[in-house]
């Protein structure tokens, strides 16, 4: 049925919809001249019953009376030998109320009593009987062979002469030649307006349906154009998606590169001042304490405060000098950066984590790497100084789309989403610097129940290609 889905609505209803409005032209025309039929036989069996009656009322009185009256027989073959309503009459049969036939021209059957059908009960309750029969199935025909296989059978009351009481009925048969000369501009004219009232229904329903069908066809064509329209934006956002990303991951390799600068810049530009002065303070101390040089201008109590105050900027400028500065990542792999991270923060800090790795991952993009560094520094951070390094352990696993960074310990817990709200920095920033490379954070503590982070990261970005 693909086929018929593909036609337009108003072809399915022409190809749906013609067989069943012919299919009813057919039923009801054939009901329509049935019921003509009807009429037409009823009215024939009705006028003929009328000119029986006429005929035979003057021989029933004394057939009734004397059955075996060869005078009423002779005079009823008289009227079906060779005259009119011979000629229209194949057969006739005169009963009696008890089912005795008194006369037919088949004289066999005189004064045998057959079975009584509807027809002679309907007669002796004063009414017609008239319908079109098959000849072959009747007893009483055989000597004539030759008759229409279609006859009209009638019963009708036959009333005694000038009283009208019905005294015996009267069956006979007739050709259907008035029948069916009178059916056939019957049947012409019903066919004509079934088939033209049809023809209009169809016409009619064809002319709604189209309209609408046009409009459907309409609305789907714009229905189309609107998809079309959805799918071309879809396809521009999937593309600035893919810039945001790409841009995203950019921004991330410059600030690293950004602050290694400054980093440099601090370590050679104020360490190097502040190491000469250092130098040259210490000079100037041992000067001042030297033999003969009591009554020197600046007091060693005051050289030593300076030079112990240009020790703790030196020790302080180193200090953030190294937390900027990242090492060489480039070379290493996911995996290998997860453990530097590690190692690094055990090696400031003192406090052992437990580190595994499962289906590592052989490459990353440098910006993935940098936020594996980055993500485990702030977390193992956060757990340093919320949960005392208690339980910590890193753990890395990866597919072949994606890596998943989880991140535990066993502290007091917080309250992750006021954490999170505090600003751009610790939770916040970590979940930016995640999302900002398509990956995803999800951090779950409660309070005395320890903290979990999982981190995912996509192992590949997008590149300038994939626009």
């Amino acid at each position: 049925m693909e086929w018929f889905r593909r036609l337009t609505l108003s072809t399915q209803f022409v190809v749906a919809g013609f067989p069943i409005l012919l299919a009813g032209m057919v039923a009801i025309g054939f009901a329509v001249e049935r019921e003509i039929e009807r009429g037409v036989v009823r009215r024939i069996g009705e006028v003929q019953s009328l000119y029986v009656d006429s005929l035979v009322a003057p021989h029933l009185a004394r057939l009734v009376a004397e059955p075996d009256d060869a005078d009423s027989r002779r005079a009823l073959d008289a009227l079906f030998a060779g005259t009119p309503l011979g000629r229209r009459i194949v057969a006739f049969i005169l009963w009696r109320p008890d089912g005795r036939v008194l006369y037919s021209n088949e004289h066999d059957l005189i004064g045998r009593t057959l079975p009584t059908g509807p027809g002679l009960a309907t007669a002796l309750r004063g009414e017609v009987y008239a319908e079109v029969i098959d000849r072959r199935s009747q007893p009483h025909d055989t000597a004539q062979g030759d008759w229409p296989d279609r006859l009209i059978e009638t019963y009708a009351p036959v009333h005694a002469h000038a009283l009208g009481t019905t005294l015996a009925v009267a069956e006979f048969y007739q050709t259907t030649a008035e029948l069916d000369q009178a059916m056939a501009g019957a049947r012409l004219r019903t066919w004509g307006v079934v088939a033209i009232t049809t023809a209009a229904m169809m016409m009619l329903l064809f002319g709604v349906v189209r309209r609408g069908s046009r409009t459907i066809a309409a609305q789907r064509h714009e229905l189309d154009t609107r998809v079309s329209e959805l799918s071309a934006l879809l396809a521009t956002n999937s593309r600035l998606d893919a810039r945001v990303r790409r841009a995203a991951a950019e921004t991330s390799s410059l600030n690293e590169r950004f602050l290694r600068r400054i980093a440099a810049d601090l370590h050679d530009g104020p360490a190097q001042d502040l190491g000469f002065a250092q130098m040259r303070l210490g000079a100037m101390a041992e000067s001042a304490a030297g033999p003969g040089r009591e009554t020197a201008a600046v007091p060693v109590a005051d050289l030593a405060a300076v030079r112990t105050a240009v020790d703790t900027a030196m020790a302080d400028l180193r200090s953030i000098s190294a937390g900027m500065q990242l090492p060489d990542l480039e070379p290493l792999s996911p995996s290998e950066v997860a453990a530097r991270a590690v190692r690094d923060y055990e090696r400031k800090t003192g406090v052992t984590v437990g580190w595994t790795a499962r289906n590592e991952p052989r490459t990353a993009p440098l910006p993935v790497k940098i936020a594996i560094y980055r993500v485990i520094q702030e977390l193992l951070a956060n757990g340093l100084r919320h949960a005392g390094g208690a339980g910590q352990q890193v753990e890395l696993t990866a597919d072949a789309d994606e890596m998943t960074l989880a991140v535990r310990d066993r502290g007091p817990g917080l309250d992750a989403a006021l954490q999170e709200q505090r600003g751009r920095g610790g939770l916040a920033g970590i979940r930016e610097r995640v999302e900002l490379l398509g990956g995803s954070f999800a951090l779950a503590s409660s309070p005395g129940e320890g903290t979990a982070a999982r981190i995912r990261l996509p192992l590949r970005l997008p590149e300038a290609g994939d626009e």
